[in-house]
């Protein structure tokens, strides 16, 4: 079972290639807040309303001072089409051999349909400008979490 971030620690540090196939770092952010919330796959009907709800407040988190950045595990060929299809302004990041999913805390065991299975666990951490764990967010559910994530950081 992978540990789960605490505010105050410090944030793995990563690079992913992007729906592009171009490489996004942590450290790209350095100085700015970041959402980075991790969903188990593209193109499924609660990952599409979540990538939505973040696409549609970008303009409010951005005007706040955050950045959003949705990991997967899915290819970048595959993130390309979800934004594609969906119109989604976020940054999709690949994550397909679930190492940075993994140092997150984002990948291990999960209750799904009432079984114990082993997927990605849906979450959200909140880095600050500093690269620290300002929030961590697991098991959240697809509808309404943005809206939550938008109330909890008084935006």
């Amino acid at each position: 079972m992978t540990e789960r971030l605490q505010p105050g620690d410090v944030a793995p540090a990563f690079t992913l290639p992007d729906a592009d196939g171009k490489e996004v770092s942590l450290a790209d952010y350095a100085g700015r807040k970041v959402i980075v919330y991790f969903y188990p796959a593209a193109l499924t009907p609660g990952c599409t309303k979540q990538a939505c709800d973040f696409t549609d407040n970008l303009d409010l988190l951005a005007d706040a001072g955050y950045d959003v950045i949705g990991i997967s595990p899915d290819k970048p060929e595959k993130l390309a089409k979800f934004r594609e299809k969906e119109s989604l302004k976020v940054t999709l990041l690949a994550d397909p051999d679930k190492k940075v999913l993994e140092s997150y805390g984002a990948y291990g065991e999960k209750k799904l349909y009432g079984k114990t299975v082993v997927g990605v666990i849906r979450s959200t951490i909140v880095v600050d400008g500093e690269g620290k764990v300002e929030r961590a967010l697991y098991n959240v559910k697809a509808t309404g979490h943005v809206a939550k994530i938008i109330r909890d950081l008084g935006i």
